[in-house]
């Protein structure tokens, strides 16, 4: 299931934190903090880690007006791509040999998607053999990964959106090295120990990032 929470962003000048929230106000913000002379300003999304271009010229209503559209057409281009995947009317490869389940009257729509999967024969009899048929089984095992991975998961996508952010603003800084190994390693009280003397805003965010203040989007 895709993430439905929105993204939120973070805005540095230098290494102080200017503004942290929905992409709209972050924008405005930095759009005020250029108009008052301000340079160097970086704008990372908080569910990678990697710094985000803004385009601040023209009024506020002009600025947030791109936003607008630049969000849907990423909308348009998801929906456009899984279209040309599937289109209206076309053959879906088959999944497997005719011992899948038939289907019966009333059986509501999943809205699965038809994909071509290559197993060996032994696979495709034990899958056919199990109660509900080939695709309710693999179905469960699918599903079975995914919680027992999930944690996993969400733990790799924070060490990697933190990384990003790291690399972006302490790339230069006394300890990145030995940071970048605590991270990954997963050892928080040694990371704390060998970034305590960058700046406030930037351990505070890197933090969040990686331990959960800030969830993966």
């Amino acid at each position: 299931m895709k993430d439905t929470r929105p993204n939120t962003y973070t805005a540095f000048h230098g290494h102080r934190r200017i503004a942290a929230g929905p992409l709209p106000a972050v924008a405005l913000a930095v759009k005020r903090a250029m108009a008052e002379g301000t340079d160097a300003v970086l704008t990372f999304d908080d569910s990678t880690g990697r710094p985000i271009d803004i385009d601040t010229r023209g009024t506020d209503d002009e600025v947030l007006a791109r936003l607008a559209r630049t969000a849907t057409g990423a909308d348009r281009s998801e929906a456009d791509a899984a279209a040309a995947e599937n289109p209206p009317g076309a053959t879906a490869p088959a999944a497997g040999p005719a011992s899948d389940e038939p289907r019966g009257r009333g059986r509501p729509k999943l809205g699965v998607v038809a994909r071509e999967v290559t197993l060996l024969p032994r696979h495709w009899d034990w899958l056919g053999a199990q109660t509900g048929g080939a695709s309710v089984a693999l179905r469960k095992l699918v599903e079975a990964a995914r919680l027992a991975n999930s944690a996993k998961d969400l733990r790799r996508k924070a060490h990697e959106r933190s990384y990003h952010f790291m690399a972006a603003m302490a790339g230069n800084m006394a300890g990145f090295e030995e940071a970048t190994r605590a991270l990954f390693a997963n050892d928080e009280p040694r990371l704390r120990e060998l970034v305590a003397a960058w700046p406030g805003d930037v351990r505070e965010h890197l933090f969040a990032l990686a331990f959960g203040a800030i969830e993966p989007g």
